[in-house]
């Protein structure tokens, strides 16, 4: 967050010189490379972020503002992006256009992480919405207003990531620091709160973590945890929120939620889980019109749920039983 907020200063700074120096026509030079570093900032601000987001944190996030910042400053010489004149009036090259496509495609690549690592409660995606709307008007406006705009976007984008910032500390609280799922407290939280509307409840258990920790080490075991919550966002939709109440165990809140639907989002979580190295025992319980105590849906539920593990363990037996 320090590195966005020094970046964002100080690329205000050089839009802030960059436009001044549009009356000094013995500064076009100077004004070429401020321009260049300003197309060049705003994506490396956006990998960044990304950057932050992605558990494994990989460089290549970084190569295509590192390619578009060498085909900017290419362009003080070539301009092939932009050109500006010895009279200082500046022209869009064959790429002109390449600035914001790139940033464009970081933006979408962003929200997307952002999507997807969310629960997809209202909570979190109105600050996802405003950062978005603040891209998106990063991109079209200064060309329905003119250039004057690229000083505004300064603002509107530091705002945006302060308010998100902001959001994620309060969010903290609710929040399982290892998956990024809702926490055990926020579980209780929740269902205390309008518990008629929940009519479904989905108890999931991790099949085999502790012979992952004895066998591989407790990081494996972290591993596989996140994995199998990455499977559950996944397989989640609106109103159906996903808690991790247990050192394995987890929950799934469905609201206003069907039985055909809550049958599609366990069919998604065995999907998306049978793609992975890991397996989860799953157990279900419904409210057709929410008149059942959550307690007893958590009850109907666990039990399934246990059933289930009860079978893998036995089917795990047989397996490793010789032939005679």
């Amino acid at each position: 967050m320090y590195i966005l907020i020094v970046a964002i200063f100080v690329l205000s700074i050089v839009v802030f010189t960059e436009f001044r120096l549009e009356a000094r026509s013995e500064f076009t030079i100077w004004r070429s490379i401020l321009m260049a570093i300003r197309y060049s900032a705003t994506p490396f601000i956006i990998a960044h972020i990304i950057f932050t987001l992605i558990k494994k944190q990989r460089l290549f996030v970084y190569i295509p503002a590192a390619v578009l910042t060498l085909i900017d400053f290419v362009s003080i010489f070539t301009g092939i992006v932009f050109s500006i004149s010895r009279d200082n009036v500046f022209t869009r090259g064959p790429l002109g256009l390449l600035p914001y496509i790139v940033t464009g495609l970081y933006c979408v690549f962003l929200v997307y992480l952002l999507i997807k690592r969310s629960n997809k409660q209202t909570t979190e995606m109105i600050p996802i919405l405003f950062l978005s709307l603040s891209f998106v008007t990063g991109l079209v406006l200064p060309f329905v207003f003119g250039k004057e705009y690229a000083q505004i976007f300064c603002t509107t984008i530091a705002i945006a990531l302060f308010v998100y910032y902001v959001f994620s500390i309060l969010q903290m609280s609710k929040k399982d620091p290892l998956t990024g799922l809702l926490n055990r407290q926020a579980y209780y939280a929740d269902v205390s709160g309008d518990p008629k509307e929940i009519t479904a409840l989905i108890s999931l258990d991790m099949n085999g973590l502790k012979e992952i920790n004895d066998t591989r080490g407790h990081a494996a075991g972290d591993e596989a945890l996140s994995t199998l919550a990455i499977c559950f966002i996944r397989a989640a939709r609106n109103k159906q929120a996903v808690y991790r109440v247990g050192g394995d165990e987890f929950i799934i809140v469905c609201r206003q939620t069907s039985v055909d639907e809550t049958m599609r989002l366990v069919e998604r979580i065995h999907k998306y889980v049978a793609e992975t190295e890991y397996s989860c025992s799953i157990g279900y319980s419904f409210s057709g019109e929410g008149k059942k105590p959550v307690d007893e849906l958590l009850k109907e539920s666990d039990e399934m749920m246990y059933e289930e593990k009860s079978r893998h363990y036995q089917s795990e037996e047989k397996d490793r039983v010789p032939e005679a």
